[in-house]
Formats: C-alpha cells, structure tokens, sequence
C-alpha cells in the first residue's frame, strides 16, 4: 500500500504524490501570539511533525514552514491591556510557544516566518491582484473582491450565502459583497502602520500566510495544513487570492485536523478514522466547544506541571488527527498509565542485558532499518509483521491513533518474549535470546521515534539517579524484607502502602526488590 492522504478539497483519500519528486513542501498556519499558548496551540505542530517525521522516514526531503502572526487586532488590545507594546508582547509570547515545542519534542520546523518581517512581500502580492483587477482600494484599505474568483468557496464546498451565514464578517457598508474581506488595512492612531501605496497601514490576516508560503516555498506547495477552525474563512481566503495572484493551485493537499473539545463531545481516542465527509459538516460544533484561553485553558506549561511532555504528546497521537478529541486530566492520567509499561519494559531490558533503550542506535530510514530476516525465522516473521502493519497504518492517512495501538502490541510480544523465554532471570538469556530480545526493542525505538516518543529518559522517571535517596530506598527495602521474613506482614504492607501513598512502586524481581517513583 502506497501513502494516501485525505484532501479536504476533494473529500476524498488521495494518492501521495509530490509537486517536485522526493520533496515535500508543507505549510501549517502558527499562532497569533498575543497570550501564553494552551493545549489548543499543541495539536497542530505535534501532528504535523509526526507527518514530517514519518514522510523523512519514507525517503522525502521535507521543508517545513510554521508562520508566527505578531501584527493582528488582538496582539494591539492586549498590549493596550497590559500597558506594554506589541513588539514586546509578541517578542515574548513568542518564546513561550517556541519553549513549549522544544518540550513537546517539535523540533522539525524549519522555518518560522514573522509576519512584519515580510510586509514588502505582502504588499507587492496586494499591488499584483489590485493590478489583475481582483482587489480594490477603498480609502486606504484594499479588499478582495470575492466575486471576481469564479470558484470561491471549493475548499469549505460551500456558496458564498452559506459560508457568510452565522459567520462574523467585518461591518463596511462600502465594500463591493459583504464577503470581501481585507488584504491591507489603515491602521489607527497609536496603532502599528507601515507606508504603502494605499497610505499608511498594516497587512490583513490572510494575505500573511500567502506572502510568507510563497517566499519560503513558492508559488504552489505540497501540504497546507491547519486547524478545522481556519478552514474558513482563512484557508478559503488564502486560497482565494493566492490562486487569483498566480494562476495555479496554491495548495495539493489540504489537511486539517480536529479541534481538542472542552467536553464530551469528541470522537473515540485510538485507532482509525475514515469517515470522509463528517469533519468539515460537523465544524461548527467543534469550534463552538473547542478548547481555548477565553475558554480558561491553562497555558501548556502549566499542564507540564502535572503530566510529563511526553505524556501529552502521546496523548495527542492517540487518535486519527482527524478526529475531534476530548481533553481532561482523566484521559492524560490514562495516557500516563499507559505509557508507564514502557517505561518498566525498558528498566527489565537494561537489566537483562545492560544496554540502555534509550541509547540503541536505530535507522531514521525505512530501507536502512534493522534486518529483520534473521534466526530464528519465527521470531523475526512477527517482527516483520509488527513493522509492516506500522507501514501500512501510517500510510492510511498518517493514522497515529493505529500507529499508537501497534506499539501497544509489539511491546506486549516482547514482554511476553521475555517471560516465554525467562530472560528476567539472572545469566538466563542466551546469546540468540538476547539478540531477538535487542531487534525487538530496535524495532520499537525505530517506530517510536517516527511518532517522536522515547527518545529520552523521562526526568527524574527512576530514584537511582540521586545516590543518596537510591541508599536511603535500599534501606527501606530491606527493611521491609526483614519484616517479611519474621512473618510480619502487616508492617511490611504497610511501608509498601505508605510508599505507594508517596508515588513509590516498589518491584519484587528476579533477582530482587527493585523500586521506581512514578
């Protein structure tokens, strides 16, 4: 099976296939950075540098371009709000959202764009459709005139009529439709403004994006991804006037995942997604119980507080991207339990065999990866297998919820390897045992690093890291195992108990009590 992706503007799965060969060109609207980013802000780049990293992992060159919007209404009331100026405030809020990717492991964007740092490109793809008679100035503004695109409206599939109803649009009773909307925009006193040939003034939201992709990528790109929010009006818009400026589709593939829900109402966490038309129908009962700060979502470092980065990642990938998802600290605490067999499993592999999981060399290739044709041939089929099912799920639509669930199973074989085997215990392993026992776990890395998951210890995930407290443990310990051995089994639940009250799991092992802090 070759990759397929869903097209938002044909409703259908499409066969992936690149503008220029072997290279891939894709765009994913950022932020308007105003405020401190929340969980919303996440799902996109977390998405999307999964599918850079599993198309990098099929042998495509990947440009990836995340644009950060510092001029815009809301970034001038909230500097008005704070008594600061809007410089500052983006500067700032823009380090806290490139904070929050590094700590969410996003670290294959390539580019990040500034919106004021191309308003010269901006104007000039203004002056070209004002120039082909697309846009008109209107007393130091200029629209885009919506009439003029014959097929405005083929990316939402909607009219004109039902794109507008229930829609806020900007109130002018001069412009030619009520649909028109703003490439440049006369600023007002105080406000931030550059010299233009339409007076002094500053860039619409849409016009933006369509300057920064073509400067960056050129004039038609690969993937446009975004949020189910943007698709209109700012996706409808974006193609609009790009394809009106150059006469060629802006956009092959449309992406757009689902919007993290307040409440109830999202989809099932976990496996496929393939109901093609429902997303885009049910777009305004996603957006209308999104999560988001006027909503009194937490800023995302104050989720860090309470769940690990890499649990929220995981959380996150746990579904089609399609899908809407519901966002509670239950489901997280679920996520985080789940991942913790993980994390056992690759204590029980480092004892086994004195490697660290964390520090075995894997291919970032799919035809360089590990050689999964060896002896024992039983063995090895079923890695195979585990490998290829990963394949084949990923390239349905870069389907992580069923990636997600295939790591699940493979690590569960090779739990059940090590106990068919009885590798847990002291100079058990064989030399062959111990080589299926380390391709298993390669296998598992490779394909974990393709969602970006375990690619680094957890902090302070084991006590042994501090020598002191690791001391202190072994002394409780090994009191407990007094007390065990006089039969007093009362005192010895209750210092498990209490050490279980203080997030202390202590392992009765082979080869002794082991204990972790959770």
């Amino acid at each position: 099976m070759s990759l397929k992706v869903y097209n938002t503007l044909s409703r259908v799965k499409e066969p992936f296939e690149t503008i220029e060969p072997g290279k891939v060109s894709m765009y994913l609207c950022g932020p308007t950075v105003y405020k401190p980013a929340h969980i919303g802000h996440m799902v996109g780049p977390v998405i999307f540098d999964t599918v850079k990293r599993y198309l990098s992992y099929s042998g495509y060159q990947v440009t990836w371009v995340v644009n950060i919007t510092d001029v815009d209404d809301k970034l001038i009331n909230r500097a008005n709000e704070t008594d600061t100026t809007v410089e500052k405030l983006a500067r700032e809020m823009a380090e806290d959202y490139f904070e929050n990717l590094a700590s969410m492991g996003v670290d294959g964007v390539d580019h990040f764009p500034y919106a004021t740092a191309h308003i010269h490109e901006m104007q000039d793809m203004i002056q070209s459709l004002v120039d082909s008679g697309c846009a008109y100035p209107m007393e130091g503004d200029v629209y885009f005139e919506t009439s003029k695109d014959e097929d405005y409206g083929k990316l939402s599939h909607r009219s004109i009529d039902e794109m507008m109803s229930g829609t806020r649009v900007e109130a002018n009773d001069r412009k030619h439709h009520p649909a028109d909307f703003a490439l440049w925009k006369k600023s007002k006193p105080d406000e931030p403004a550059w010299d233009s040939p339409w007076g002094p003034g500053r860039p619409g939201w849409h016009i933006e994006c369509s300057a920064m992709s073509r400067k960056i990528l050129g004039e038609s790109i690969d993937i446009h991804g975004g949020g189910l929010d943007l698709m209109f009006p700012h996706h409808e818009n974006e193609l609009a006037q790009s394809e009106s400026c150059h006469g060629k589709p802006f956009a092959k593939y449309w992406m757009h995942n689902g919007l993290m829900q307040a409440g109830k109402s999202a989809g099932k966490l976990g496996g496929d997604h393939d109901r093609h038309g429902d997303m885009v129908e049910n777009m305004q009962a996603q957006e209308a119980n999104k999560l988001a700060g006027s909503k009194g979502a937490d800023s995302v470092k104050l989720l860090f507080e309470k769940f690990a980065p890499e649990t929220v990642r995981f959380f996150l990938l746990s579904t089609h991207y399609r899908s809407p998802m519901e966002f509670s600290d239950r489901l997280l605490a679920e996520s985080e339990k789940s991942l913790d067999g993980f994390y056992r499993l690759f204590e029980m592999f480092e004892r086994i065999t004195g490697t660290d999981f964390y520090a075995l060399e894997v291919s970032g290739k799919r035809e360089t990866g590990i050689d999964l044709k060896k002896a024992p041939a039983e063995s090895y089929e079923e890695l195979r297998q585990f490998h290829q099912r990963f394949i084949e799920t990923m390239d349905d639509d870069f389907n992580t919820g069923g990636a997600v669930g295939i790591l699940f199973e493979l690590r569960k074989w090779i739990n059940g390897y090590i106990t068919q085997n009885e590798l847990d215990k002291v100079a058990a392993a064989s030399d062959e045992n111990n080589v299926v026992l380390s391709d298993s776990m390669k296998l598992l890395k490779e394909l974990a690093q393709i969602l970006g998951v375990f690619r680094k210890p957890l902090e302070d995930s084991v006590g042994g890291d501090d020598e002191f407290v690791d001391k202190l443990m072994q002394l409780v310990i090994e009191l407990r195992e007094t007390m065990r051995k006089e039969k007093n089994f009362a005192m010895s639940d209750f210092i498990r108990d209490r050490l279980t009250q203080l997030n202390v799991t202590l392992e009765d092992r082979t080869e002794g009590t082991g204990w972790r802090r959770d």
